[in-house]
């Protein structure tokens, strides 16, 4: 989820915690929670520091590591253990309950959107993204906000948030079944499709759709159930070539081909060399597919210019580009 939402979720978590009887009758404890909920809550996006080094590190090791089953476990007893440096009479275990609550559903709602976790590693290094919520849900982020503003005025922020997660969990089993709407009305008009990847938007009825078949990659969208194509490539292997050898060696395109599971490919060839673009089809937006990498290379095939990352302009590309080429 986006960050705003993973803010109100931990102060959502401090309320919840309130219910506990060893905190509600301790307010050092009481504060200490809602301080850890609210770190623990944001934690496993701690990573977001890597995009100061490069795209290329960004993509691959965000939601990675930091959001492992390891990375689990470790932060609420970093988190729980420095809190207790300022607040040595918390109950300590308490803290860490709800500490480590506040930083397992961070990486359990992350799950649910498009871009996934790594949240089974070390056990397995896939991405698990289940595509039914989108990044930012408005209906979550407002029902957060209705419960901050009811505990605000005085009602009880224990009940009051159980009744709202209460009400999340329905709506993830409703957004479940309506994802598995959509896929089977991909199924009936795209018959030999034989992998689905379904991404949701911030309306609840439309969703962006990348569909594998043994020949062809389809780009769709639904309106509910009903699908429209709007693209359709034909399915070309990656071949072995020195370009593209060479290309996927870049640290750029290895990290957009270890978080992209369908994307088409192309080669240009230039006066002084080549330009081999890679487009994740995941991602339509007016026509547009922003989420590429690029590589571009002498006829020596030395590499002298790369980037991955979301662009909306040919302009903008080629002004990163050059920045790269810099």
């Amino acid at each position: 989820m986006d960050t705003g939402t993973h803010v109100v979720m931990g102060l959502g978590i401090g309320a919840l915690a309130t219910l506990d009887p060893a905190i509600a009758q301790d307010p050092i404890t009481a504060q200490s929670v809602l301080i850890g909920a609210l770190i623990g809550s944001q934690a496993p996006d701690f990573d977001t520091v890597l995009k100061l080094k490069n795209n290329a590190v960004y993509i691959r090791h965000h939601r990675g590591i930091t959001h492992s089953i390891p990375a689990v476990l470790t932060w609420p007893i970093i988190i729980s253990s420095g809190i207790m440096l300022f607040y040595p009479e918390t109950n300590w275990l308490h803290l860490w309950l709800w500490t480590f609550l506040a930083v397992f559903i961070h990486v359990f709602v992350d799950i649910f959107n498009a871009y996934g976790t790594q949240a089974i590693r070390p056990f397995s290094n896939r991405w698990v993204a289940l595509g039914v919520i989108n990044i930012f849900d408005p209906f979550i982020f407002l029902l957060h906000i209705g419960g901050l503003i009811l505990w605000y005025t005085g009602t009880n922020p224990g009940y009051t948030f159980l009744t709202i997660y209460g009400v999340i969990i329905f709506y993830y089993f409703w957004r479940i079944y309506e994802q598995r709407k959509v896929i089977n009305a991909v199924k009936e008009r795209i018959p030999a499709a034989i992998e689905i990847i379904v991404s949701p938007t911030i309306s609840w009825s439309r969703w962006h759709i990348a569909v594998k078949s043994e020949s062809n990659f389809y780009v769709a969208r639904a309106d509910g159930t009903t699908i429209t194509v709007q693209d359709e490539f034909e399915r070309v292997p990656v071949p072995k070539t020195p370009v593209l050898e060479s290309a996927k060696e870049d640290p750029n395109l290895s990290a957009f081909l270890s978080f992209s599971p369908v994307y088409r490919w192309e080669i240009e060839e230039k006066e002084a060399g080549y330009e081999v673009r890679f487009i994740d089809l995941r991602y339509r937006n007016k026509g547009h597919y922003p989420f590429v990498a690029v590589v571009q290379m002498e006829d020596q095939l030395e590499i002298t210019s790369s980037y991955t990352g979301w662009v909306y302009s040919e302009d903008t590309l080629r002004k990163k580009l050059d920045i790269a080429l810099d």
